[in-house]
């Protein structure tokens, strides 16, 4: 057989246990506090019928479906989200409503491969399924700043906004419903990444505005303050019509989240728009205080008409987004996560085959006990044993050599102090406990 050369695809990669350990548990931590509020979880197929995708992500996000023709002929996709497959699922198997899911998974996008983007990487979303009133909404702001708690983040910012007060900008100045509004929404989207400047120009370059549209536009984007001064703005600009009812929804947010008690942590903001064309209600971004660089790390919204697309009736629908790696590289830079090569403290030392059955027999009193431990798998000399403990940073060994496998006894050596104590076999489990406490 010839030699291949080892290496994966472009905008590929592979996750090596430094990076998986951490991602595993914040995961855990995600996938706990979705089930604490009620959501419960889906799995949908990587590769979905092209039809199903197509006409839902407008231009930008239509150009980056993986699309091919199958063995059979049948013209497929890989999903581009989470999103799109929900709603074909709500549509196709009736589910009973309100509904709640969570879903976390691989996506993939034929996106030009940089710093920070992937053509294949994990989206963690939890929606709402047939709720129109604005609890829903509140429910998800909320479980925003839970996700993040729940991760030891305690400087965070979630922004809002009402797709229906952009909807309300662009009647004034006279943009036409359907493409032309969403494709301006889209170039708002971009301010955070390109600043001002820049997004003047594209919005006379590539939407056709005039100076006097881009200047109404920067002047609602500009409105800062408090929040019900800037509410009430609103209220003035738009007395009647879809912006009325976005500034409607907006206020009722607001004013469930101030009586839930994390109103501290929401802000209202203007320039939120969300690029997907399926956006319709409350849109929003969560953010880091502590790194305002990294970029959001949490969005989503309210998207009532997408469901209706397979279905012929509106359903409502809302939810939120995680961007898993970006959240990780945030969280291993602010210390809340470690990289680390092992996820066990413990490394049970093994002599040789005369020994290793005893020492097999305090892996397994461990792991009753729900001590995770490790077996060192292989007869070698202890000191490259306690090497190997050393490099993945376990903190004890557990050495069961002949002379200790006959006194019912195990040596451990903390390699945190290099202090190192003889323990009876029947009181390891405590002690173990009692030093991992402390």
């Amino acid at each position: 057989m010839s030699r291949v050369t080892p290496r994966v695809l472009r905008g590929f990669r592979d996750y090596l246990p430094q990076k998986m350990i951490p991602r595993q548990r914040m995961l855990n931590a995600i996938e706990s506090t979705f089930q604490r509020f009620g959501f419960v979880p889906l799995m949908t197929p990587a590769l979905e019928y092209l039809e199903i995708l197509t006409g839902k992500y407008g231009d930008e996000g239509e150009n980056l479906l993986y699309r091919f023709q199958d063995q059979g002929g049948r013209d497929v996709a890989l999903r581009y989200d989470l999103t799109v497959p929900l709603a074909r699922v709500v549509a196709q198997h009736n589910t009973a409503l309100p509904w709640r899911r969570y879903q976390i998974a691989p996506v993939w996008r034929a996106e030009k491969p940089q710093r920070g983007r992937f053509r294949e990487f994990v989206q963690c979303d939890a929606d709402i399924i047939g709720a129109s009133e604005m609890c829903a909404d509140a429910e998800l702001v909320q479980l925003a700043c839970e996700l993040l708690e729940s991760l030891d983040v305690k400087q965070y910012v979630v922004r809002l906004n009402n797709r229906k007060v952009l909807s309300g900008l662009m009647e004034k100045i006279g943009v036409a419903t359907g493409k032309d509004e969403r494709s301006v929404c889209q170039t708002i989207d971009k301010l955070p990444k390109i600043k001002e400047e820049k997004t003047r120009e594209l919005l006379r370059t590539e939407n056709g505005l005039d100076e006097q549209q881009v200047q109404t536009i920067f002047d609602l984007l500009s409105l800062t303050g408090k929040t019900e001064s800037v509410l009430g703005q609103l209220r003035e600009m738009f007395p009647d019509g879809v912006g009325a009812l976005g500034v409607a929804e907006l206020s009722e947010v607001f004013a469930i989240a101030k009586a839930t008690g994390a109103n501290s942590r929401v802000e209202l903001d203007l320039s939120i728009a969300r690029g997907l064309d399926y956006y319709t209600g409350t849109i929003y971004e969560t953010f880091l205080s502590d790194l305002p660089s990294i970029g959001a790390v949490m969005g989503g919204g309210r998207y009532d008409g997408l469901i209706g697309v397979f279905k012929g009736a509106e359903i409502p629908a809302l939810g939120i987004s995680l961007g898993i790696d970006r959240l990780l590289e945030a969280l291993i830079e602010l210390n809340v996560l470690e990289e680390k090569l092992s996820i066990t403290n413990v490394l049970v030392s093994v002599f040789g085959a005369d020994t290793a059955g005893y020492a097999g027999r305090i892996a397994r009193e461990l792991r009753r006990a729900n001590l995770a431990c490790e077996l060192y798998a292989g007869y070698t000399k202890i000191g490259k044993q306690f090497r190997y403990a050393d490099r993945r940073a376990m903190r004890w060994v557990v050495v069961a050599g002949t002379d200790e496998a006959a006194r019912e006894e195990v040596t451990v050596k903390d390699l945190a102090s290099g202090e190192q104590q003889t323990v009876a076999f029947a009181e390891l489990v405590s002690h173990l406990k009692s030093a991992s406490a402390e």
